[in-house]
Formats: C-alpha cells, sequence, structure tokens
C-alpha cells in the first residue's frame, strides 16, 4: 500500500525496511528548520521524516499490537496518514503528533476487528504471541523486555495497553497521554492504574517472591535399592 505512494523519485522503499536499519535510533529528537525570518516552517522531507522517526514508530506499533505483522501494517497506515497530513500539520512536537497517529490508529483498528470478527477474537491467540526468534525489525528490544513480558501486555484492554505504553515505555507523562488519547487526566491515571494492576498479576511468576519459592522446592525423589519394598 505505502510503495504506491512512495513511487521512485529517490524515496525510501519500504517504511519498515527503513525501521529496521535505524531502530538503534528511535530517541532522536527532529528539528526542522524555519526560513531566515523565523516567521514560516518548512516542512521535513519525505526522506527526514522515515529516517528520523520510522524506528520510533515501529517500536511503538509493535508493543502496541503485539505481533511483527500488524506492527508493520500499523506502521505503514501511519506514515501514509502523516503523507497525506503534513501540509496541514501545524509546528509544534512533532513526536507528540507521531504518537497521537499511532496511538489512535491502533485503536481505531482495534474496533474495527471488533466490529468484522467478533466472533473469532479468542481464535487467534496463539497467532499473536511475538517470535522468540528475533527479526531485524526486533533488534530494538532488550535484554529486560522479552517475550513474556509482551504477552502479558497483549492481554490488556487496548486502551490500557496504550496508556501503560505510552507512559512507562515511551516515557510520556500522564498530561501528555490526556493530550495523545484525547481523553481526561483521571482518565488516563484510572487506565495506567488498572493496567499495571493486571500487569503484576499476569507477571506474578516473575516477582522475587515467586522465584525464591521455585528456588525452595526440592522434589522428594524415593531411594533406589537398601529396603525398598519387593514385590
Amino acid at each position: 500500500m505505502l510503495r504506491r505512494f512512495l513511487g521512485s523519485a529517490g524515496k525510501p522503499k519500504s517504511v519498515n525496511d527503513t525501521a529496521a536499519d535505524h531502530a538503534a535510533d528511535h530517541a532522536q529528537t527532529a528539528t526542522f528548520s524555519t526560513d531566515a525570518d523565523g516567521q514560516a516552517w518548512t516542512p521535513p522531507t519525505w526522506e527526514e521524516i522515515v529516517s528520523t522517526h520510522s524506528g520510533r514508530v515501529y517500536r511503538l506499533a509493535y508493543r502496541l499490537t503485539g505481533n511483527q505483522h500488524d506492527a508493520e501494517d500499523l506502521t505503514q497506515e501511519v506514515f501514509v496518514r502523516v503523507f497525506r497530513s503534513l501540509s496541514t500539520y501545524t509546528p509544534g512536537t512533532f513526536e507528540g503528533w507521531l504518537h497521537r497517529i499511532t496511538t489512535n490508529l491502533f485503536l481505531d483498528m482495534v474496533r474495527r476487528k471488533q466490529r468484522i470478527r467478533f466472533d473469532a477474537l479468542g481464535e487467534d491467540a496463539a497467532e499473536r504471541l511475538p517470535s522468540r526468534e528475533p527479526s531485524p525489525q526486533q533488534v530494538f528490544n532488550d535484554a529486560h523486555f522479552d517475550a513474556d513480558v509482551q504477552q502479558a501486555l497483549d492481554t490488556l484492554a487496548p486502551e490500557f495497553r496504550a496508556a501503560v505504553v505510552l507512559c512507562d515505555i515511551e516515557g510520556l507523562s500522564y498530561e501528555e497521554i490526556a493530550a495523545t488519547l484525547g481523553v481526561k487526566l483521571g482518565t488516563v491515571r484510572s487506565r495506567i492504574h488498572r493496567g499495571r494492576s493486571q500487569l503484576r498479576k499476569a507477571l506474578a511468576h516473575r516477582s522475587p517472591e515467586a522465584r525464591a519459592e521455585r528456588r525452595s522446592f526440592v522434589p522428594r525423589v524415593p531411594a533406589l535399592g537398601g529396603g525398598g519394598a519387593t514385590a
């Protein structure tokens, strides 16, 4: 879908390919120039947008969707929306604008699937589990954020998942999340609180107490020979 917009005028052949190349640079902040008198904003080029932001957008899309296929689709949707809307963008925090587009498109995607495939929502759980084999697009995963945590995120309601991901992974403030999602600050606090509570339950087996209990459990093995009962 995206390739139809990219054409052949020197633009990247795939947003997702670029995301893999630039995943390590996801924390980079864009600075786009104004003209000499400082009055007019100069829109960034397509190449600047993709090279600067593709890794960040893909990372957020993967955390929200929980699988590579949907993350790639969502990433392409985001950049198509950016491509179409750039002329109407009001200069401000470009990263915040991308957060808002990505999160809202994710929630729209979930609602669309619920309407179309409501009776099959529980049948694709296994397909949504992230692969344990790292792919080029998943190089941003660090050693402390593994498939177990991603699977726990997938169990959250989409609204809770979006709030938790934006807060605890993307590092946005409650105020920024409220602006991104278009909800009240109290709603953000409630969603994060409930989402974190559900995550703690889903990851209870990883708590220090659970690990200590597993280490202290020693199975009893019957002794061989030496006074054992005979048939």
